[in-house]
């Protein structure tokens, strides 16, 4: 039977997550009115959140004159190519810590979580020099390579905290059936840790959507420019065109909220259970 809450209580409940939604979602909200205002609204003196008139002149520039679609595709393909080696060799990895007999496997996971310690800008210069050698710049395998070096920690220790709440008796059952190594990975552990997955693999994508420092370094060109890289490639030297740029922006997160809103279980199991050892 549940306990009844004092109104009191439940007032500041409601009235705490309204502020917080407030607080997270204002600047978001702001910015899709911003896309649907034309530029001499924005520059009034008394800006309104309502667009008055309604426009999609912003969203026209942001695709066809500044060809918003080819850094949104770059995109793509940098972020579910990061993703997908992420998933995979941070799986390895924490599927052989924690399931297999390793010697030293928490010093292995600190040395692994020490690379995400260092700050970028420490790193673009020294990573430049090697893009640079290797004939690596403007290419998707620069940043491919560099976001995967940058993800991997986090995917690492998040699937290894999960598998180790996985009860051991489920590895003796399966080897005793005659499963491999291997298929005790690919048939047991993986399915059986799909909220994990999921929210590495999320963490993992948003990070490499919206890295912005190294693909301002490895790339030049519109062919290889990410989101981010473009999106500030939209002002110039006498004029910052802040519709158009509130349009991309709004292009660009709305998918992010879509994905995290509908893995948002998966992802808070995903998160909670990684931290409980049975």
């Amino acid at each position: 039977m549940k306990d009844a809450r004092p109104p009191l209580q439940s007032f500041a409940i409601y009235l705490g997550a309204f502020l917080i939604l407030v607080w997270s979602g204002g600047p978001f909200i702001w910015q899709f009115s911003t896309s649907f205002q034309l530029d001499k609204m924005l520059t009034s003196g008394s800006p309104s959140l309502i667009p008055r008139p309604f426009t999609l002149e912003h969203y026209y520039n942001a695709f066809v004159e500044k060809e918003l679609h080819r850094y949104v595709w770059n995109s793509l393909v940098v972020s579910l190519s990061t993703t997908f080696l992420c998933l995979v060799v941070g799986s390895l990895a924490a599927f052989a810590l924690s399931r297999l007999n390793v010697k030293g496997r928490f010093g292995i996971l600190m040395v692994i979580l020490s690379v995400s310690m260092f700050p970028q800008i420490a790193l673009v210069g020294p990573l430049y020099l090697v893009a640079t050698n290797l004939g690596l710049l403007d290419t998707y395998t620069a940043l491919i390579i560099t976001y995967l070096a940058l993800g991997l920690p986090l995917v690492t220790w998040v699937l290894f905290g999960y598998f180790e709440t996985l009860p051991r008796e489920i590895d003796e059952a399966a080897r005793m059936d005659g499963v491999s190594i291997p298929g005790l990975l690919w048939h047991i552990i993986l399915p059986m840790s799909l909220p994990s997955l999921v929210t590495t693999g999320l963490l993992a994508f948003i990070s490499a959507w919206n890295e912005f420092l190294f693909a301002l370094a490895f790339t030049s060109n519109i062919d290889r420019q990410t989101i981010p890289v473009g999106i500030a490639n939209f002002t110039n030297l006498y004029y910052v065109p802040w519709g158009d740029i509130a349009a991309a922006s709004a292009v660009v997160t709305v998918p992010l909220i879509v994905l995290v809103l509908f893995f948002q279980r998966h992802i808070i199991e995903g998160l909670t259970q990684g931290g409980i050892k049975e």
